[in-house]
């Protein structure tokens, strides 16, 4: 997370997704489930225990009959995961949540380091008692609200265009690729549909020319664009844009 952050790759790689591959054998992917994981970990290291309220939380848990277990069995918040995938389920909850499940993982495998499917089954059984109806719409333009999670780091304030709905997330198209993002991480635009038609034209312009080979200014150029707050260009920005793709994309049919 470190290399990543302050970009200490930049000496010998352009590019952090190169680095990992050359010097860990690392995948994109694999890269960010193991910064994700590690970020849950030390939530879960550090968190608190629940309030002594003798109140039911979200994971089924009574917080005071979780006090009685821990003085008479174990301390739940000491027994801390092993590898990534048991975590890895935790990402999408909030700090907070990420311990209590935790916890309650522990307490459902005996005292033991619970193994992925038991924190996976906690996880999913919140998710079905909290479910909230995914009313996206194919083509909808949203916000990505990065909150808590390190997989959408860099892409707070964002616009992402919604290609496939799930359950408990969305796939949405963005200037640089296609990503999963969870409904609590979008917020609509409410453009109207004539909006989100010009949205997805400046999507398709930008994510032709868009590359981790570009020069830097040009990928700046382009990221700005892809943070864009109104469903429409500049005269000055048409202008930029439109240089850009005469300079990389010569096959390219101007649009507009």
């Amino acid at each position: 997370m470190e290399l990543r952050e302050r970009q200490l790759y930049r000496s010998t790689h352009s590019t952090f997704e190169e680095y990992c591959k050359d010097r860990f054998g690392y995948t994109h992917r694999r890269v960010n489930y193991l910064i994700a994981g590690s970020v849950v970990f030390e939530n879960i290291a550090t968190g608190t225990n629940c309030s002594q309220n003798g109140e039911v939380d979200e994971t089924g848990t009574n917080c005071s009959q979780n006090e009685e277990v821990e003085k008479t069995r174990y301390n739940p918040s000491r027994i801390l995961a092993t590898n990534e995938g048991q975590v890895r389920p935790l990402a999408p909850l909030e700090p907070q949540q990420q311990v209590k499940v935790w916890q309650r993982a522990v307490h459902e495998a005996g005292g033991k380091v619970p193994s992925a499917r038991i924190v996976t089954d906690i996880v999913q059984r919140i998710m079905e008692r909290t479910k909230v109806p995914n009313s996206y719409q194919i083509g909808e333009v949203c916000q990505i609200l990065v909150k808590d999670n390190p997989e959408l780091r860099g892409k707070g304030g964002c616009w992402a265009i919604v290609s496939a709905l799930n359950d408990f997330s969305c796939s949405v198209r963005m200037w640089d690729g296609e990503y999963a993002v969870g409904l609590q991480h979008l917020k609509s635009y409410d453009y109207l549909p004539a909006e989100c038609q010009q949205m997805q034209v400046i999507c398709d312009r930008i994510s032709r020319m868009y590359s981790d080979s570009l020069q830097e200014t040009v990928k700046s150029l382009l990221q700005s664009l892809g943070k864009l707050n109104r469903p429409y260009l500049t005269a000055v920005e048409e202008k930029l844009l439109s240089v850009v793709e005469l300079e990389y994309g010569n096959e390219i049919t101007q649009i507009y």
